[in-house]
């Protein structure tokens, strides 16, 4: 329906002459049919960030980009514990507030990678 109406819209506002005027909205409605979708699927690209960009993953999520290596091992540790297997540097943990920080952080964002069987072990 948008096509027609935008077809219509473009071909009324170039020309006066009925025949003209049918070629053109055919014309018209069928490049929308096919710009369309080639415009839709071009914004699904992938949008990651490399690591030579700055951006940091673990476990395939993206969690920002330029962080401190204490903070990328406190997200690394993190991420384990969240996924059922203890990991944490108490001392760094303790005394490093971007280690603390990014320790949260991957327990946080990777709570949803815990896999456990209908027994309640963990899945690797």
């Amino acid at each position: 329906m948008l096509y027609f109406l935008l077809s219509n819209f473009i071909c009324t506002t170039l020309s006066n002459e009925k025949v003209k005027n049918m070629r053109c909205k055919k014309t018209i409605s069928s490049a929308l049919i096919i710009v369309t979708p080639l415009l839709m699927l071009q914004s699904c690209g992938s949008s990651k960030v490399s690591s030579s960009q700055g951006g940091f993953y673990h476990s395939d999520i993206y969690f920002g980009k330029h962080f401190p290596p204490d903070y990328q091992q406190g997200i690394v540790d993190g991420c384990k514990t969240a996924k059922g297997y203890y990991s944490k540097s108490h001392t760094l943990f303790r005394d490093n507030g971007d280690y603390y920080n990014g320790w949260f952080l991957g327990r946080n964002r990777c709570k949803h990678l815990l896999k456990i069987n209908e027994n309640g072990d963990l899945i690797s």
